[in-house]
C-alpha cells in the first residue's frame, strides 16, 4: 500500500501540466561517486564492475526518474545509474563487493515503482544483511580490527562496525557463508558476538516452549513449523527452552506458531513470547556489560584498598610501620610480601580481560588500549616482583616495589570503563524511548463473515498478524500500523511525527503504531506489523544513522591507527631518556625521591606516559555525539541520516526552497472564476472538469473539486466523456468534450494553438499573479471563454522562518516551476529576495550547482519527489512532508512534521552537535597533548611535579568518561527560543 501511495503521490506531484516542465528521456547524471574503500586500482580492474538492467513500471516523468536515480545512487558501491523514462528502464553499474542486484531492485521499489531484473552482465549473486551485537570494543582500533577481519571473510560484500553502538552491519552472500561463521570471526578477534537480526524482508520472533527437551520432540516441532508457509529458519536452544523463528509476516505469524506448537505432541507443549529481558537484546547486553565492570571494580577494591593502605598510609604510622618493615627473608619485608600477595589477583584475575584483549589485538596485527594497559601494569608488577625476589636473595639490597601502581591502575581503569559504559548506555536512550512507544498488549477482535464482532481478546502486541482487526479504546496506544474500519476519534501522533495537535481519524484513515487514541473507540485492520511498521522503520533509520561514520571521524581513525605504537615508542623513549640522564648525572641526585633510585624514577615516568595516553576518547568523540544528536533529532521530528548529513548540514549557508508544498500548503484551491463569454458557470465547469479529471496535477484536482461544489453535493459525479485527451507537459491539457475542443492551460499554450488572448484577459492574469495566485485560461472551440484563479496559501509562519534563517546568516532562495508573477508575489510575502521561476526539474539542479560554484554550502528543501534533481545536487537534501513513509524516502534529512520551522531545528541541531564533536576532540586531544608531556616529566625539573602512574591511569579513564558525558549534554538540546514563540503564534493563527 505504501508503495502504491508513493507512486500515486509521484504522479500527482510531478505531472506539472502548468509548471513549464518538458519531457526528458534521460535524467541528468550526477557526478560519479565511489564507495569508501574502493581503491583507484580496483576501479581500473577489468571485470570489477557489474552492469544490470532493470525494468521499472510506473514512471511518468523525469521527476520520477530522478526519484529512482537518487534512491539507487544513495546505495553504497554504485558506479553509475541511468534511467530511461520512456522505455521504463534503469541501467546500473555497480561494485558487487558493496551492493547487489536485489538491494538495487528494492531501492527502486521503495520509492514507489515496480522493478525487475532484466539482464545482468555477470553471474547472479544474492545478498543478505545481518546485524550483530559486539561486546568488549574499547577504541577505534578495536572496531577497525573487527571490520577488517569481517571484510576479509569470503562472501562478505560489506561490513560496517560502529564503536558507539557496539554493533556490526554485514552484507554477505548466504550461499558462500553462514552467520555462525561471522560470529566465529568476531570471536576470534577477541570480542563477544551475538546475532541480533538476519535477512532483509524477514521477521523474527522468539518463543519460550515449556516441555522442550533434548530429544526427537525438537525435530518434530521444527518439522511442524517449517511446514507452515513463510517459515524460513528455526534455531533451537533446549537449555533456555527457546525457539527463534524467521518468517515472512505476510504469510504467517506468531499466533500460528503457538497454535502449531501447542497442538503438537498431544498438548504437552506450552508456548509464549520469550520474556524481553532474557532475549538477549541491546539493553540486556549493555546491562550485562555494566554489571561485569561494576563487579570487577568492586573485587579490585577488595585487594587494592589494602595495597594502598600498606603503601601510602601505614608506612607513616609508627608501630605499624615497624611491623611491616620486619624482614622475613634477607631484605624482604612483611609489607612487600603482603603487597605482592594482594596485588597478584588484581593483576592476573581481575585484569585478565586486558591480557586477553591485548593478545587478540596483537595476534591480528593491531594495537589497542588493552595493549597499553597490559604493558604498563606488567612493567610495574614484574619490576616489583624482581625487587622483592632480589631483596629475598640479597643480604644488602633495599629495593622499592610498585605493586600499588599496577593494582590501583587497574582499579581506576575499571572504574573509568564502568562509568563509560554507564554513560554510553544513555546515548542510545532516544532509540529506547522510541521502542517503548509500542504498547505491550492489544485487543484482538474476531469477526464473522458479515463483519459482526464475535469475541474480543487481549493479546501480547507481538502476536499481532497482518489483517487482524484490533480495538483501540480511548487513552490506549495504537498497536500496529493500519487503517480505520469503524469509529471516529482523534489520535495524538506527536511521539512519531512531533506534531502536537491531535489528528481526526475516521473510516478509511491510516493510523500509526505507537500513537495514542484520545477520545473515541476505533476498530483498525493491521496492515504492517513487527519490523514493517513505521515505528520500527524509524528505529532502524536512527540505528543506521548512528552506524554511519561522519567524514570528520576519518581523522580520528587515522590517528588511532598509529596512536598506540607511537605511545609505546614515546614511553620507551621517556624511560630511556630519564634512565640515561640519571646514569650520566645529567640532573642532580636530589631530584630522585628517597624511596627509589634513578632507574625506578625513569620507569615510573615511562609507565605514566604509557597509561595516560587514551585512544578511547579519540574514538568516542564523534560517534557518541552523532548518536545523541540523531536520537534527539528523531524525538524532535527531524531524522538526520547519519554523520555525513550531520556534518554537511552544519555548514549550510544557503537554502533553496521549492514553492508548492514547501513554502505553501500544497493544496491549491479555486478562489475565483472570470468568464469572458456568456456561458452558464455550471456548463463551463462541466467542460473543465471533464477534461481535468484525466490529469493528476494538483491544479487539475483543485478545479475538479471546485466543479463538484458547483454541481451540488454529489460525492462521485459522472463527467462527460473526454476523447483524445492530451497532456502538454509544462503547459496544460487538451481534450474533446461533447464534440467541443477544450484547451486548458497557460498563455503560452494558447499561443501555441493560435488562440487570441484579449487585453482584458491579459489584465486579469496580471491581477491574479499580483495576488500570488495562478491563472489558468480556458478555451472552447478556439475561443477564450474565461480564466480560473487558483491559490495555494502560504504555510503559517513561513515569513518568520525566512527571517530567523537570515538572523542565522543563511541565505534563502526560492526555485519554482510556477510563473514569475506568482513566484515574485510569494517571495515578497515571505521575504525571499532571490527568486528563480518557470524552472524545470533539471534547471533547479543547475541553479543549485550555480550557488555551490559561488562557494555556498546548499541545502534543498522540497517534497522529496518532484524536486529530486535538486535534492541530489544539493549538499543536503531535506524531504518535507514525509509522513509515515519516512524510512523509505531518499533524503539526507527527513522533516516528519512537514513544518518549515524544522528546517531551522535541523540546521541548529547539526551545528550544536558538530560543536559538541569539536569540543570532544578538544577533550580527547587535550588530555593526550597535555597529559603525555606532563607524565613524561616535563614539569619535574622546574616545579618538581611528577605524575604517578596510578594518577595517570585515573586521568586516562576520566578522558573517555568526559568525552561521553560531553556528548550526553546534547540530550538537553532545546530548539531556538524563537521557535517556541513562533509555534504559539502558529497555533493562535490556526
Amino acid at each position: 500500500m505504501a508503495a502504491n501511495f508513493l507512486a500515486l503521490s509521484c504522479i500527482r506531484r510531478d505531472t506539472r501540466a502548468y509548471g513549464n516542465l518538458s519531457p526528458r528521456q534521460h535524467y541528468p547524471s550526477m557526478p560519479t561517486k565511489y564507495p569508501e574503500g574502493v581503491s583507484q586500482q580496483e576501479k581500473k580492474v577489468e571485470g570489477s564492475e557489474y552492469r544490470a538492467l532493470f525494468s521499472v513500471v510506473g514512471m511518468t516523468c523525469s521527476a520520477c526518474a530522478g526519484s529512482v536515480e537518487k534512491a539507487v545512487k544513495r546505495l553504497p558501491g554504485i558506479r553509475e545509474a541511468a534511467v530511461d523514462v520512456l522505455n521504463g528502464r534503469a541501467q546500473v553499474t555497480f561494485y558487487p563487493s558493496f551492493v547487489n542486484e536485489e538491494s538495487i531492485r528494492e531501492a527502486i521499489e521503495d520509492v514507489g515503482f515496480q522493478a525487475a531484473l532484466v539482464e545482468n552482465e555477470k553471474s547472479e549473486r544474492t545478498s543478505q544483511v545481518c546485524r550483530i551485537q559486539i561486546n568488549g570494543m574499547t577504541c577505534t582500533s578495536c572496531s577497525s580490527t573487527v571490520e577488517s577481519a569481517l571484510r576479509s571473510v569470503p562472501g562478505v560484500h560489506k561490513a560496517q562496525v560502529a564503536l558507539a553502538t557496539e554493533e556490526a552491519e554485514i552484507q554477505y552472500d548466504p550461499r558462500i557463508m553462514r552467520t555462525d561463521q561471522l560470529l566465529s570471526t568476531i570471536k576470534d578477534t577477541g570480542f563477544k558476538a551475538v546475532l541480533m537480526s538476519t535477512g532483509e524482508d524477514m521477521s523474527n520472533i522468539q518463543l519460550k516452549v515449556d516441555g522442550l527437551r533434548i530429544d526427537h520432540s525438537i525435530e518434530i516441532l521444527e518439522n511442524s513449523l517449517l511446514a507452515l508457509p513463510g517459515v524460513k529458519a528455526i534455531e533451537t536452544d533446549p537449555l533456555l527452552q527457546k525457539l527463534s523463528i524467521s518468517y515472512k509476516s505476510d504469510l504467517t505469524g506468531p499466533r500460528s506458531f503457538i497454535e502449531v506448537i501447542e497442538s503438537t505432541g498431544s498438548g504437552r507443549f506450552k508456548a509464549e513470547i520469550f520474556p524481553q529481558g532474557e532475549a538477549g537484546g541491546r539493553d540486556s547486553h549493555r546491562q550485562e556489560e555494566i554489571n561485569q565492570y561494576y563487579k570487577s571494580f568492586l573485587w579490585s577494591l577488595v585487594f587494592t584498598i589494602p595495597v594502598f593502605l600498606l603503601s601510602m598510609v601505614f608506612m607513616y604510622i609508627p608501630g605499624i610501620k615497624d611491623g611491616l618493615d620486619l624482614k622475613i627473608l634477607n631484605m624482604m619485608s612483611i609489607g612487600q610480601l603482603l603487597r605482592w600477595i594482594l596485588s597478584t589477583p588484581v593483576q592476573f584475575l581481575i585484569g585478565r580481560r586486558f591480557y586477553m584483549g591485548a593478545y587478540k589485538a596483537l595476534r591480528h596485527g593491531s594495537a589497542n588500549m588493552d595493549v597499553l594497559i597490559a604493558l604498563g601494569t606488567n612493567a610495574a608488577y614484574f619490576y616489583s616482583v624482581y625487587s622483592v625476589l632480589r631483596a629475598a636473595t640479597s643480604p644488602n639490597f633495599e629495593g622499592t616495589d610498585f605493586f600499588e601502581t599496577s593494582s590501583m591502575l587497574i582499579s581506576f581503569i575499571l572504574l573509568g570503563k564502568y562509568l563509560e559504559v554507564l554513560a554510553k548506555g544513555k546515548t542510545s536512550e532516544a532509540i529506547a524511548k522510541l521502542m517503548n512507544l509500542a504498547p505491550e498488549t492489544a485487543i484482538l477482535l474476531t469477526l464473522d463473515s458479515e463483519g459482526n464482532i464475535m469475541s474480543e481478546k487481549e493479546i501480547d502486541s507481538r502476536l499481532i498478524q497482518k489483517s487482524d482487526v484490533l480495538k483501540i479504546i480511548p487513552g490506549a496506544k495504537v498497536a500496529s500500523d493500519g487503517f480505520v474500519i469503524w469509529g471516529q476519534s482523534h489520535v495524538n501522533e506527536s511521539m512519531i511525527t512531533g506534531e502536537a495537535r491531535p489528528v481526526a481519524k475516521r473510516k478509511g484513515d491510516k493510523v500509526i503504531g505507537g500513537t495514542v487514541n484520545e477520545n473515541g473507540v476505533l476498530h483498525i485492520r493491521a496492515t504492517r506489523v513487527g519490523s514493517e511498521c513505521a515505528l520500527s522503520q524509524i528505529v532502524r533509520l536512527v540505528e543506521s544513522a548512528q552506524m554511519a561514520k561522519a567524514p570528520v571521524q576519518k581523522v580520528a581513525d587515522r590517528i588511532s591507527k598509529y596512536f598506540v605504537p607511537l605511545v609505546i615508542v614515546l614511553s620507551f623513549g621517556t624511560w630511556l631518556t630519564w634512565f640515561l640522564a640519571g646514569k650520566f648525572g645529567a640532573y642532580p641526585k636530589s631530584w630522585i625521591p628517597s624511596s627509589m633510585d634513578s632507574f625506578q624514577l625513569a620507569l615510573q615516568f615511562g609507565i605514566s606516559v604509557m597509561v595516560i595516553a587514551c585512544p578511547c576518547a579519540l574514538g568516542l568523540a564523534t560517534p557518541t555525539a552523532v548518536m545523541v544528536g540523531t536520537g534527539v533529532g528523531a524525538s524532535q521530528g527531524v531524522l538526520i541520516k547519519g554523520g555525513q548529513a550531520l556534518e554537511s548540514a552544519h555548514k549550510v549557508n544557503c537554502i533553496v526552497f521549492d514553492k508548492t508544498g514547501t513554502l505553501t500548503v500544497g493544496k491549491p484551491v479555486v478562489v475565483s472564476t472570470r468568464l469572458l463569454k456568456n456561458m452558464v458557470l455550471r456548463d463551463f465547469y462541466e467542460l473543465v472538469a471533464a477534461t481535468e479529471v484525466n490529469s493528476e496535477h494538483p491544479l487539475a484536482k483543485a478545479t475538479v473539486e471546485y466543479a463538484k461544489k458547483i454541481r451540488g453535493d454529489e460525492e462521485n459525479p459522472t463527467w462527460p466523456e473526454a476523447r483524445d485527451f492530451t497532456s502538454i507537459t509544462g503547459h496544460g491539457v487538451k481534450a474533446t468534450v461533447r464534440n467541443r475542443e477544450v484547451i486548458i492551460g497557460n498563455k503560452s499554450l494558447m499561443s501555441k494553438y493560435h488562440i487570441v488572448v484579449p487585453l482584458e484577459a491579459e489584465e486579469m492574469l496580471a491581477e491574479i499573479e499580483e495576488m500570488a495566485q495562478t491563472g489558468i485560461l480556458v478555451s472552447v472551440d478556439q475561443e477564450l471563454m474565461g480564466a480560473i484563479a487558483i491559490s495555494d496559501p502560504l504555510k503559517p509562519g513561513a515569513q518568520e522562518v525566512i527571517s530567523i534563517l537570515q538572523s542565522m546568516k543563511v541565505r534563502s532562495v526560492m526555485v519554482t516551476g510556477d510563473n514569475w508573477g506568482t513566484a515574485n508575489s510569494i517571495a515578497k510575502q515571505v521575504g525571499i529576495e532571490t527568486v528563480v521561476a518557470e524552472a524545470k526539474p533539471e534547471q533547479k539542479a543547475e541553479r543549485v550547482k550555480e550557488f555551490q560554484a559561488l562557494g555556498y554550502t546548499v541545502a534543498m528543501v522540497g517534497d522529496g519527489i518532484n524536486d529530486s534533481p535538486a535534492l541530489v545536487a544539493a549538499d543536503v537534501g531535506m524531504a518535507i512532508g514525509a509522513g509515515t513513509d519516512i524510512a523509505i524516502e531518499a533524503a539526507d534529512i527527513v522533516l516528519m512534521k512537514s513544518n518549515l520551522e524544522d528546517v531551522i531545528t535541523a540546521i541548529d541541531l547539526s551545528r550544536k552537535t558538530f560543536s559538541r564533536i569539536r569540543l570532544n576532540y578538544v577533550w580527547a586531544l587535550g588530555y593526550n597533548l597535555l597529559g603525555i608531556p606532563i607524565a613524561a616529566g616535563a614539569l619535574f625539573p622546574g616545579a618538581g611535579f611528577r605524575l604517578p602512574p596510578w594518577i595517570a591511569g585515573a586521568a586516562m579513564a576520566a578522558s573517555s568518561v568526559s568525552v561521553v558525558c560531553c556528548s550526553l549534554l546534547l540530550r538537553y538540546y532545546r530548539r531556538p527560543k524563537k521557535l517556541d514563540t513562533f509555534e504559539i503564534r502558529e497555533i493562535t493563527i490556526g
